[in-house]
């Protein structure tokens, strides 16, 4: 009799167990399911518009505003819709970054430290540090993100002109944290993150917030941070400035476009650019930046070819309102391609040591050239956060869907 009660009691404990597994796992399946299925319509995707409809759109949309309070609550309804399109109206509870700190390598005039902190519990953010030799309390700081590179050959952040800009930033005097895409790097490579995710928006933006977090508990001042990206990485930049005002500066780089919504699902997988009764574009969001400074870089081969003509003069109109038109710049690049190349980072260089008071003299020459020539390019897995010596942590989630958002 014993016997078969102690049988009966681990039967039940089981099915209980069984059941809570079960319930957790189609509450997890169900949030991402109801995601796609309830946002479906409300998705826009590339190119969403055509280039006379985007126009139209900002032509229309300019009349709105012929004060800065008219902007300001527009600017406040977009800030709503893209926490409200990405499910963070409401913030996590940010858990401690517990940063995880690689060996540093010195090289002319710069630091390179890897490092991964937690955005959320068990989940990690994976990037490097860049910082000049000579290192004083509160510097400026600079969020590097990168765009969809997926050849390993010429790959997210660890491409030769990524590391470039980077190692140049730092020696320029800021603090440069670049980090990994959802789904890039080490946790692509070596677990189960993908990048086109569902939630891949979400989970984006709060890495982000959470960087700019990072560069603060690093001791970076609160006062000069600056961002700036290329193609998804320009994405990045200007939806983090539009919802995070301790962005300072900010500088998209050949994304901004008035028909062109991104496309992929970490720009456009979810609900940011409409809703009932509600529709913005990437040009809205973009000069949700002002008054604080803004650069638009662009050229002639991608969707960014209008921008002198059409989005760059609604960008300034917003400026004017606020009686601030020399905080914002546009250089357009008509000869350029799609990239973060070298005549991008002639043009961004200035606009960063301007107003993040950094030393120009440390990234461009007497004669106008990059003084790029010692800057060491690091192979993919040197960048890596974690080795032996810095082992993945036990409690680490290894795959997206393991997100659990508290």
């Amino acid at each position: 009799m014993r016997r078969e009660f102690i049988q009966k009691i681990i039967f039940l404990f089981l099915l209980v167990v069984v059941f809570l597994f079960d319930s957790c796992n189609s509450k997890r399946n169900e949030n991402i399911a109801g995601t796609k299925q309830a946002d479906s319509t409300m998705l826009c995707v590339g190119n969403y518009w055509s280039e006379a409809e985007g126009k139209e759109f900002l032509e229309k949309q300019r009349k709105e505003y012929t004060t800065t309070d008219d902007w300001k609550k527009r600017s406040e309804q977009i800030r709503r819709q893209i926490l409200k399109g990405t499910g963070l109206e409401k913030f996590p509870e940010k858990c401690p970054l517990n940063p995880i700190f690689g060996d540093t390598r010195t090289y002319d005039g710069y630091q390179v430290q890897n490092v991964a902190f937690e955005s959320l519990p068990g989940v990690y953010v994976t990037g490097s540090l860049y910082t000049p030799l000579n290192k004083t309390e509160k510097l400026p700081a600079i969020l590097n993100t990168h765009g969809h590179w997926s050849d390993l050959d010429d790959y997210g952040r660890y491409r030769p002109d990524a590391q470039k800009r980077f190692a140049v930033m730092a020696r320029m005097g800021a603090m440069v944290f670049a980090y990994d895409m959802v789904g890039y790097g080490q946790l692509a490579e070596e677990y189960e993150w993908i990048h086109k995710h569902p939630e891949a928006l979400k989970q984006q933006l709060w890495n982000s917030i959470r960087s700019v977090d990072f560069l603060l508990s690093m001791g970076a001042d609160p006062d000069r941070i600056g961002i700036t990206g290329a193609s998804g990485g320009g994405t990045q930049a200007f939806i983090l400035t539009a919802v995070d005002d301790r962005i300072s500066v900010s500088v998209p780089v050949v994304q901004v476009s008035a028909h062109f919504f991104g496309g992929c699902v970490c720009e456009s997988g979810m609900p940011i650019h409409k809703a009932e009764n509600y529709q913005t574009n990437n040009v809205e969001i973009a000069a949700c930046a002002a008054p604080r400074p803004l650069m638009l870089v662009s050229d002639g081969d991608d969707w960014t070819k209008n921008t002198p003509k059409v989005e760059y003069p609604f960008v300034k109109y917003i400026y004017e309102l606020y009686g601030k038109s020399d905080l914002v710049e546009s250089v357009h690049l008509p000869d350029d391609k799609h990239g973060y190349d070298y005549n991008k980072r002639v043009a961004v260089y200035p606009f960063l040591a301007k107003h993040l008071e950094l030393d120009l003299t440390k990234a461009i020459n007497p004669d106008g050239s990059l003084n790029e020539n010692t800057i060491v390019i690091e192979d993919i897995k040197t960048l890596y956060p974690f080795d032996e010596k810095h082992p993945f942590p036990s409690h680490g989630i290894k795959k997206n869907d393991d997100v659990i958002w508290n």
